[in-house]
């Protein structure tokens, strides 16, 4: 009698296990949106760098949160349809980077939290009203790309004492590109160099751009944005050619062959959003956390291309490089 009641107890056990079971189930996983308007590729060291940062504050792809990835490749147009779409599905936080996507996703949503991982000037560009209390739905970080044009104009010039006529090439749809290049310009003009600009709007138009710089600059400064980025590898060889020396704002430019840069270690600014998804995913409101504004800045040269354009990296700027490639 006593085997028998221990096999129904186990049975009855067991036919209730599932009900038990299934009321004990964990919540479904918050789902994070990130959306870019460059490319997978592009961005593959960027993204790696919020994903690890997540999964060391508990937050596993897969497991523990979920990520939806949407790339527009260069095509701004799309932007607004994936903002869209986040909304419909409700995703819990939105992540991206530069003022074209922030403004889409604020233009889609007030109530979603969004974070930017990088930023040139979130007040001028409208994404903030105060880096302190950013009130609203949206916070991130600043790369401080205008506060750093009139450096790297300066290091430039240092490098190339013959500097005279400086290009400027930006994407005329991204405001942040827009804002720099207006930074850039000013300070050139402030320096006495002339000023000559390239503007482009997709990939399609930079070699154009290009054949209408020939014999008019001396050097190339990019302005920075997602199309840049994802093409920056083609802009260094068509600025290799033609022989212009190129000034950036990261080192990633840098190591596809650009010249020179100054700004932020933006891996690592991709590392901090991932501090500021955490904190918003724990119950945190976006508009209560203040903008990061970086406090470090890094130089990197490359020799090897410096060598190519026929200028020679004097050991002064070589002594206090951060990345020197050769």
């Amino acid at each position: 009698m006593k085997r028998r009641a221990f096999i129904t107890l186990l049975g009855g056990a067991a036919t209730a296990w599932p009900l038990g079971a299934r009321a004990q189930q964990p919540t479904k996983p918050p789902v994070i949106g990130f959306f870019s308007a460059g490319s997978a590729a592009a961005m593959r060291n960027w993204v790696a760098a919020l994903v690890q940062r997540l999964r060391e504050l508990g937050w596993i792809e897969g497991r523990t949160v979920a990520i939806e990835y949407r790339w527009a490749d260069g095509d701004s147009e799309r932007l607004a349809d994936f903002a869209a779409e986040f909304v419909r599905l409700k995703v819990d936080v939105i992540v991206t980077h530069s003022a074209a996507p922030v403004i889409a996703a604020k233009q889609a949503t007030s109530v979603i939290p969004i974070v930017f991982a990088l930023a040139a000037d979130p007040l001028g560009s409208g994404l903030v009203a105060n880096l302190a209390r950013p009130g609203g739905n949206v916070t991130g970080l600043s790369s401080q790309t205008n506060d750093t044009a009139k450096k790297r104009v300066d290091l430039l010039r240092e490098l190339f004492p013959g500097l005279r006529l400086l290009a400027i090439m930006a994407n005329v749809d991204a405001p942040s590109a827009v804002s720099e290049m207006a930074d850039a310009e000013a300070v050139a003009r402030a320096l006495g160099l002339e000023v000559v600009t390239a503007k482009i709007r997709r990939a399609e138009d930079i070699v154009p751009a290009f054949a209408a710089l020939k014999g008019r600059a001396d050097a190339l400064f990019i302005a920075a944005d997602p199309l840049v980025f994802s093409n920056r590898i083609h802009i260094n060889i068509l600025a290799a050619a033609a022989r212009l020396p190129t000034l950036h704002n990261a080192r990633e430019y840098v190591e596809a062959g650009g010249l020179m840069s100054y700004g932020t270690n933006l891996e690592e600014v991709f590392r901090r959003a991932g501090d500021y998804v955490d904190k918003i995913l724990r119950g945190a409101k976006a508009g209560d956390l203040p903008v990061e504004q970086p406090t470090k800045f890094e130089l990197a040269i490359n020799r090897f291309t410096a060598n190519a354009v026929g200028l020679t990296v004097p050991d002064k700027l070589l002594a206090i490089a951060d990345v020197v490639i050769e």
